[in-house]
């Protein structure tokens, strides 16, 4: 997956550019799809920084071999993000977490 596919299945999705993040909440990462979105004026980034940042990110998934689980997580889910609530989609590492998580 790339910056842009990920970028289109959010717009596909929900129909706007939302914000993507990697947390580690008690020892679980997890991808959030936040409510913040690029077409948002209060936005804090450029469109190529957010193109840049879904890159990174995706960069991450590609890593961690967990791109389809997203991607089929986002194409399932009724969930939608909206303020205070991002759309959590929690990503099992297995016996690899140790590799990405330092305490």
């Amino acid at each position: 997956m790339t910056g842009d596919e990920l970028h289109q299945l959010l717009l596909t999705k929900w129909g706007r550019s939302f914000d993507v993040q990697l947390r580690k909440v008690q020892g679980k990462i997890f991808f959030q799809v936040m409510w913040k979105y690029l077409e948002q004026a209060s936005f804090p980034m450029t469109e190529a920084e957010y193109l840049e940042h879904l890159e990174d990110v995706t960069t991450y998934l590609n890593a961690w071999g967990c791109t389809d689980r997203v991607e089929q997580y986002i194409d399932q889910t009724s969930d939608r993000p909206r303020l205070g609530k991002a759309v959590s989609i929690p990503i099992d590492l297995g016996d690899r977490t140790s590799e990405w998580i330092l305490e």
